[in-house]
């Protein structure tokens, strides 16, 4: 399969695996992948206090009978202010595993759909002596990508630099590629070497 590569100088084709871009859309098994990804992502850390965590509330508040009032054993009783908490929240995993062949899958999946839905762009990897927006914001409009997350193979510093300030552009490589973030991109452009080093990565 052959692909357009967008380029400041001359426009060509580049030859892209049909096995990684070419499949069909398994919409059960892409809400897998993004599920767990997203469930992998929360960090599970809230913890709350319960009755027999909280300290003090050793000593009975007053006398069982005679009072008036409703017996009470603790101070740290849920129904008094400064005590523990019913039902408290406590560390928790919250991640959900997925076969690595699955989610492999699921990203080829994704990555054929955005093709078919002309999203998904090769281009050439923008060369910068120097951290410049300017010259980054005049390449994405010379090829009209306004709303873009641009794939490269390894991480470029000047490139970063350069495009962290522009509004919905977004560079990561390929190892930071995940359902969630491709999904959500108006239109993704992928360099030829990161093309390549997706398709060793989708393909095994």
């Amino acid at each position: 399969m052959k692909i357009e590569l967008l380029s400041s100088t001359k426009n060509q084709d580049i030859n892209i695996s049909d096995n990684a871009f070419s499949k069909d859309f398994n919409e059960s098994l892409v809400h897998q992948a993004v599920v767990s990804y997203m469930a992998g992502s929360r960090q599970g850390t809230s913890k709350q206090k319960t009755r027999s965590e909280v300290r003090g509330g050793g000593k009975k508040p007053y006398r069982q009978k005679g009072t008036g009032r409703a017996r009470a054993g603790t101070i740290r009783s849920p129904l008094w202010r400064g005590g523990g908490v019913t039902f408290a929240a406590t560390p928790r995993d919250y991640s959900k595993k997925i076969n690595k062949k699955m989610y492999r899958a699921a990203i080829r999946s994704i990555f054929s759909e955005l093709l078919r839905q002309g999203r998904l762009v090769a281009i050439e990897k923008p060369v910068l002596e120097k951290p410049k927006t300017k010259e980054i914001a005049n390449f994405l409009k010379e090829f009209s990508l306004s709303k873009v997350l641009i794939i490269t193979d390894e991480l470029d510093v000047n490139l970063y630099l350069s495009a962290r300030n522009i509004p919905n552009v977004d560079i990561i490589t390929v190892r930071e590629i995940n359902p969630v973030n491709l999904i959500k991109a108006q239109k993704v452009a992928v360099t030829a070497d990161a093309f390549k080093k997706i398709e060793e990565w989708i393909d095994a």
